[in-house]
């Protein structure tokens, strides 16, 4: 009887035991599957960096797609460009940022902060310790425990506004301060409503008229404590107006206790910010806010799925999606009437009309914009109707806006944005004002080298930029001048402009011609006079190039990589090239700049020969191979590039992210190919990286690419198949995606040499017309 009565327990205890690990297997397996795309992403990633070696040189912005404001943790001083950086110990505030680069800086900041104890409002007596073990980090809620406070501070956004929630302990100490910054700053606290209002004035770059972020802070109790700071100063006053100013309100708190601020601002006004905080707060809680910032998340990061059982990878691809859709952020403001109107950063004024700021073409023409068009066209439909707006209030296009004209980097890429937007459909906007606008971009030269077309009298008497004018990075202005003016050309043909007019833009386009070199067989500076500048060092970066050499310049050949190829003496000849620079090692010459950029020490540490990544100049070399019959080289590189350099980490990028440039180029090349020469209706392909990829285009079709095979061995492309046909081309054209389509890719272990070898499957170049 025992033993029946043991055996009888036994098996109901391996029964119990079976049960709970099936429970838990579906638990696990319950979660895995519940996950969202919002789930992966890793907004620390690129933030362990400095000003020596840049991972990203990002920071942790917590906001929704293309939001006006973005929020982060603050750790680095008031004015420094590295807001956050994941080595430091504490946090000083969470600030209001629209920082597109730690480079440019910021405009328009400020922060908030919780403390309890003695009362400290300076910056460094405010800080408190954290633990990145007790941070949580998404793209629509952060939060984080301030050690030296014990207070749990967390917060939520929406396009114009925030909601902040403050979990104090037991204290009749608890406060919050927030800091207007310096360069001008006002404040007021306005204790029958709960209320701070105020605005600042503090921006970097350029010389902005009636500059204010009017911001108004609601809380949802009274003031047990009111005062004000000008500079160092506390003062007993309920408003300021100087340098400096900030407000702190304090409370008597149980522990436990939440304290919520609803947050909102304005460039446009102080009753403007009061509206948007109604209009995207109202009485939402701030779990209802938590909830739509989700949801937004989801619904563009759906854009795209993808299906694979490499956890690692996904969380990289949508931390990389995550990232291309924060720049240009909104600078436009809904107003009572219902009206889209902005302060416009080049007159002052308030305008009607969109606009948007905060991104440099210089970066983005690349991948991020002719991303845009193909995966989320409606919002680069505002923003060129916003670029009308750039021209029409300040007579030229921005290369760089942060928020107006930034007066950095070279080329006339706005070329390049307008037509390849066109080009690819998209419509809606005054595209004949746009084409004027690139007229006048092209053919003078603007009050600062960040408009216009700084030596645009010696290109157009020359073809070319001289080295010996005066006029630094000569030859990379020079040859993205011939490419912008190849995207005027494709756009002059698509408006139907004059014949001549079409021709010119043609003729120009091959400028690139004049700064090859014979004997090197690479791109170089030249004189006035049509001598080669010497002596020449294919390894120095910088002088007659931008933030490179001429190992990285010369593939500046976007439109006319054939042209480029003939004069290196044909395709054995272009793809040794090409192959050296992978090769080589990566020797440098810093001695224009004095002393080792972080450009070169990211390219240094890499590990891939002269190939620097981690700049965008070379990002699209890698698809050339795909113009000289030797695809396959095309494809083994991809995945170095992505498998080496990517990582949803703090260290996961190999230099400046770039307001979504160095991410949009993982994201494309994810898929399988790439915007080789924007202003073009082609994607030259590469090696798709997943098993399988549905991009849920914006038309209703979807492009579904299968590449059932696929694995770290299996990165070579057999054969592709488009809507079950067998498809022999190196390029994909861009409308014939958009009508839907069914890519499926044989992959393999071994490249396959006879695949993409004619002439006929070789992408389009400008020699080839």
């Amino acid at each position: 009887m025992f033993k029946l009565l043991t055996k009888t327990f036994l098996l109901n205890l391996l029964k119990f035991e079976i049960m709970k690990y099936f429970l838990f297997f579906f638990l696990v397996t319950s979660l895995l599957i519940a996950q969202e795309p919002v789930d992966y992403v890793n907004p620390l990633m690129g933030t362990d960096s400095k000003v020596s070696l840049s991972n990203g040189n990002t920071y942790p912005a917590v906001g929704l797609p293309w939001g006006m404001n973005l929020w982060t943790p603050q750790t680095g001083p008031m004015n420094h460009g590295w807001a956050y950086q994941y080595s430091a110990d504490k946090i000083n505030g969470f600030k209001q940022t629209h920082q597109p680069s730690p480079w440019m800086n910021d405009y328009g900041k400020f922060s908030i902060m919780p403390i309890t104890g003695k009362l400290k409002f300076k910056q460094d007596e405010r800080a408190s310790w954290f633990s990145h073990k007790s941070e949580i980090a998404t793209p629509y809620f952060y939060q984080v425990y301030l050690a030296d406070h014990d207070v749990t501070a967390a917060l939520t956004p929406t396009q114009r506004a925030a909601q902040f929630k403050f979990t104090f302990p037991e204290t009749d100490s608890a406060y919050v301060v927030l800091d207007a910054v310096d360069k001008g700053s006002f404040v007021k606290i306005i204790p029958s409503e709960n209320k701070i209002i105020g605005y600042t004035k503090n921006y970097a770059r350029g010389d902005l008229k009636n500059f204010k972020n009017h911001f108004v802070l609601i809380f949802d109790r009274p003031f047990n404590l009111k005062k004000t700071f000008f500079n160092d100063t506390l003062s007993e006053k309920l408003s300021q107006d100087a340098n400096h100013t900030g407000a702190i309100v304090g409370f008597k708190t149980k522990k436990g206790e939440d304290i919520h601020v609803k947050v909102a601002s304005s460039f446009i006004s102080l009753a403007q910010a009061e509206l948007n905080l109604e209009r995207e707060l109202g009485t939402d809680t701030f779990e209802d806010t938590k909830r739509k910032a989700r949801e937004e998340w989801n619904e563009k990061l759906s854009r795209i799925e993808i299906e694979s059982d490499d956890i690692d990878k996904k969380r990289t691809f949508y931390s990389c999606l995550y990232r291309t859709l924060f720049f240009p952020n909104k600078l436009y403001e809904i107003n009572e009437a219902g009206e889209i109107v902005h302060w416009s950063p080049y007159n002052g004024k308030i305008e009607k009309g969109y606009m948007f700021a905060g991104t440099g073409f210089w970066d983005t023409f690349r991948a991020l914009y002719p991303f845009l068009n193909l995966v989320y066209p409606s919002i680069n439909e505002e923003m060129q109707a916003g670029l009308v707006n750039d021209y029409k209030e300040g007579g030229w296009l921005p290369e760089w806006s942060s928020p107006g004209y930034a007066n950095i980097m070279v080329g006339n890429n706005s070329a390049s944005v307008v037509a390849d937007a066109y080009i690819k459909g998209l419509r809606g906007y005054d595209i004949e004002k746009l084409y004027e606008a690139l007229l006048n971009g092209a053919n003078n030269e603007g009050p600062m080298t960040a408009v216009g077309r700084a030596g645009a009298a010696y290109y157009k008497k020359l073809g070319y930029v001289p080295y010996d004018v005066g006029i630094n990075e000569n030859a990379a202005r020079t040859l993205e001048y011939a490419y912008d003016d190849f995207t005027i050309y494709q756009l002059a043909k698509k408006l139907n402009r004059p014949e001549k007019e079409i021709k010119l833009y043609k003729k120009r386009s091959l400028n690139y011609q004049k700064l090859f070199d014979e004997k090197t067989g690479l791109m170089r500076g030249k004189n006035e006079d049509g001598t080669f500048q010497s002596p020449f060092n294919p390894f120095k970066w910088g002088d007659a190039f931008t933030e490179g050499n001429s190992w990285h310049y010369t593939w500046s050949v976007f439109h006319d990589i054939q042209g480029l190829s003939d004069l290196m003496g044909g395709e054995e000849n272009f793809t040794k090239k090409l192959d050296s620079v992978f090769s080589m090692p990566p020797v440098f010459d810093d001695s224009y700049y004095g002393g080792v950029i972080h450009e070169i020490r990211e390219m240094q540490i890499a590990n891939m020969g002269q190939y620097a990544h981690g700049n965008q100049p070379i990002q699209h070399m890698i698809y050339l191979y795909n113009y000289a019959g030797q695809p396959w080289k095309t494809q083994y590189w991809i995945r170095e590039t992505m498998n080496r350099l990517y990582a949803a980490k703090p260290d996961g990028y190999c230099g400046d992210e770039d307001n979504g440039q160095t991410s949009a180029w993982y994201v494309f090349s994810a898929m399988g190919f790439y915007p080789v020469c924007p202003a073009t209706e082609q994607y030259v392909l590469g090696s798709p990286y997943f098993k399988k990829m549905t991009i849920h285009l914006e038309n209703g079709n979807d492009i579904v690419i299968d590449a059932e095979e696929n694995s770290e061995e299996n990165k070579y492309v057999d054969q592709l198949e488009m809507n079950g046909e067998v498809y022999t081309k190196n390029w994909l054209n861009h409308f014939e995606l958009m009508k839907g389509v069914q890519l499926d890719f044989k992959m393999q272990s071994v490249p396959n040499k006879t695949r993409g070898t004619s002439e006929e499957a070789y992408p389009y170049s400008l020699s080839n017309e």
